[in-house]
């Protein structure tokens, strides 16, 4: 069979002809980046991004784009596509690497597991497994999320909260002893000043970020990105209006939230309640 041939010339990398199609139609319109802000009404930054292909921007701002160079659904379907492909994915987390290690200060929502910046290598073996990782992959994806954590020691380790959904201290380890291990970590780590745990109660009912882990980081230029996990995918979000969205949830959370004593307080009720290893 003859290989395909390409038409137009364009791109075939999803998130690279998204990119290029709006460079396309700005440039059709000779306008600068300003004015698409100024006419839209945000930042020309993002539209830099979303051009340059370093950001994807979100479903609002891609209408927007789509209504303003009168191309009805056109823009909205290749954001689709680049948000779909896998490897935008691998290229978001990098990316989201990069700046956790560069932020100033990190919050974050954690609704079933917990969260990686506080993992005990042992718990860290038993997720990673459940996602199919085994052998050598397995040992170095342990190594790299326990090695993020050096993240957070030392004095000018920037501060951290995170709020842990009830449901998180309430799933046990198949290992007994791994399992109080990672509490009493918790509990260690909980002392020091610069690491904030709350502990959402189930009473507290339906909340904002019920079933998204979620992550908050503030760089050094006074911008707050986030980043969205779930089992199957993530995704970093930088365009100012959805991180705002986001940040107004997981404050009314806050306010929901055990206070960091009463948390660990409960931390500790959990400790006192799992199992011990038999004794032989």
């Amino acid at each position: 069979m003859p290989s395909r041939r390409v038409v137009t010339g364009r791109s075939q990398e999803p998130r690279r002809r998204f990119a290029e199609e709006l460079r396309l139609l700005r440039g059709a319109r000779g306008e600068s980046l300003r004015q698409v802000g100024e006419r839209l009404g945000w930042d020309p930054s993002t539209f830099g991004k979303m051009e340059s292909g370093e950001s994807l921007g979100s479903p609002e701002i891609v209408e927007a784009l789509d209504q303003h160079y009168g191309t009805p659904g056109l823009l909205l379907t290749l954001w689709e596509l680049a948000l779909a492909d896998p490897s935008q994915f691998r290229e978001q987390y990098r990316r989201y690497m990069a700046l956790e290690a560069e932020a100033v200060s990190l919050w974050q929502f954690s609704v079933s597991v917990t969260p990686g910046l506080l993992q005990t290598p042992g718990y860290a073996r038993e997720v990673l497994a459940l996602g199919g990782l085994k052998g050598k992959d397995l040992n170095q994806q342990i190594e790299a999320r326990t090695g993020r954590q050096k993240l957070l020691e030392g004095e000018d380790a920037p501060p951290f909260r995170a709020i842990l959904s009830e449901a998180v201290l309430r799933t046990p380890m198949r290992d007994t002893q791994g399992w109080r291990d990672q509490l009493e970590y918790l509990l260690e780590v909980s002392e020091r000043a610069n690491i904030t745990l709350q502990v959402m109660p189930q009473s507290s009912g339906l909340y904002g970020l019920v079933n998204t882990d979620t992550m908050f980081l503030r760089l050094l230029d006074g911008i707050t990105v986030a980043y969205v996990e779930t089992a199957h995918r993530g995704e970093l979000i930088e365009e100012n209006v959805s991180v705002e969205r986001l940040q107004r949830a997981y404050d009314l959370m806050r306010d929901l939230a055990l206070s960091p004593v009463e948390s660990r307080k409960f931390i500790l009720r959990m400790l006192e309640e799992a199992p011990c290893e038999p004794s032989i």
